[in-house]
């Protein structure tokens, strides 16, 4: 049966409607290409630090105190005014005796013997530490001649300049101790001038070379044995104290390098752990929640720079490098998810999301390392959605 004219351009024009609609319905149900993040997998240096708040302080630092009761004079030094060694720094009227018997006499002078005895001991310390650090110097000059031929490696010379270091620090720790015990003796004999009815001033003089750091008492008073007058110190020998959770600690060792951070410079100053210490100590975070911290102990390795603008108890942000590694092929963390108990990331390969599975090391809050299932150069998709399926179409995103 053939069809009339009209209704062949009818039936014609219903055909290509059809197919429109057709059209497009296919392409309203075409899967569209996600937008996704994307990011490459490079080669090359990966570092892992532990991260925390420190703060500056004077190494050595010496309070000093009332030996005996008494009137003190009215202190005319202020915090940071220079102070030499053996300089009188306060003067202490002694209070009139009380009638002592002759077994405080006998106890104030055993003091001066112990105090005198400890400082002989304390110069036989230094003269021991003093020969250490001349030896720990000659044999780092020795390493270094070594080093420059090639005999020794690296690792060995930057050893020996750690052992150099720790022994300069240790005499002048020594150094430190004599003064102290010099102090301790000038203080047994006032207590002992005071058992024996002597009643001239006292002058209290500070043990080493540097700076007021805080001053307890200005005005004129009377103040009882021991009260605390003025803390001395040197302000140029900084450290910095930074208190670690313990499962952080653990991965500190002395001489790893450290990065001193937002300290109010413009770049950031290099340091060396010193000490970590044995013992912990329970502290209470802003949260409200009880830690376990210990303390690491850091120093400077361009003092000078830090000397000129930081000071006692000031805040800074220690990074420790706790491990390295010079060449090593690396993925952003974000792009890292687990699938049951292994990892996993979507590589982008034309066009499409491909799960891979993947084995990684070491890593840092930005980094991993991988180890395998990844090349540098590939691009993996940084902050998946859980919505994202493998073989998907994706479209990075500008």
């Amino acid at each position: 049966m053939r069809l009339l004219p009209s209704a062949l351009r009818k039936h014609r024009k219903l055909a290509a409607a059809a197919a429109l609609v057709a059209v497009l319905l296919a392409v309203a149900l075409w899967p569209q290409a996600a937008p996704v993040d994307v990011a490459a997998v490079e080669r090359g240096t990966l570092q892992v630090t532990v991260e925390d708040e420190g703060e500056t302080r004077v190494r050595d630092r010496f309070v000093i105190s009332a030996p005996v009761a008494g009137r003190l004079r009215r202190i005319e030094l202020e915090p940071a005014d220079p102070v030499r060694r053996g300089q009188v720094v306060a003067v202490l009227q002694p209070a009139p005796p009380a009638l002592l018997d002759a077994r405080t006499r006998a106890e104030a002078g055993a003091a001066v013997e112990a105090a005198r005895a400890a400082l002989g001991r304390s110069r036989a310390e230094r003269a021991r530490a003093q020969a250490a650090s001349e030896q720990a110097a000659s044999e780092l000059k020795r390493q270094s001649q070594l080093a420059k031929s090639g005999i020794v490696s690296a690792e060995a010379l930057e050893r020996a300049r750690t052992e150099a270091e720790a022994a300069q620090q240790a005499f002048r720790a020594a150094q430190f101790a004599v003064a102290s015990a010099e102090h301790e003796l000038e203080r047994a004999q006032a207590v002992l001038l005071q058992a024996s009815g002597g009643g001239r001033d006292i002058e209290l003089r500070s043990p080493v070379d540097g700076a007021v750091l805080k001053r307890f008492r200005e005005s004129e008073a009377v103040v009882p044995t021991g009260e605390p007058l003025l803390e001395v110190g040197d302000p140029n020998d900084l450290e910095i104290v930074t208190d670690l959770l313990s499962a952080d600690a653990v991965k500190v060792r002395p001489g790893q390098p450290v990065s001193i951070e937002q300290w109010g410079g413009d770049r950031a100053l290099h340091g060396r752990v010193r000490r970590v210490e044995p013992s912990g100590f329970m502290k209470v975070s802003a949260l409200g929640v009880e830690e376990q911290r210990v303390n690491v102990i850091v120093d400077f390795q361009d003092p000078g720079e830090a000397q000129q603008v930081l000071g006692d108890g000031y805040r800074v942000e220690v990074h420790i490098v706790v491990w390295e590694a010079p060449d090593v092929v690396k993925a952003p963390t974000s792009s890292l998810f687990r699938r049951g108990d292994d990892w996993a990331v979507f590589v982008v390969e034309e066009g499409r999301a491909r799960l891979r599975p993947v084995q990684i090391g070491r890593r840092n809050g930005l980094e991993a390392q991988v180890l395998d299932g990844l090349r540098a150069g590939e691009r993996v998709v940084v902050h998946p959605a859980d919505t994202l399926a493998d073989g998907q179409r994706v479209a990075p995103r500008a």
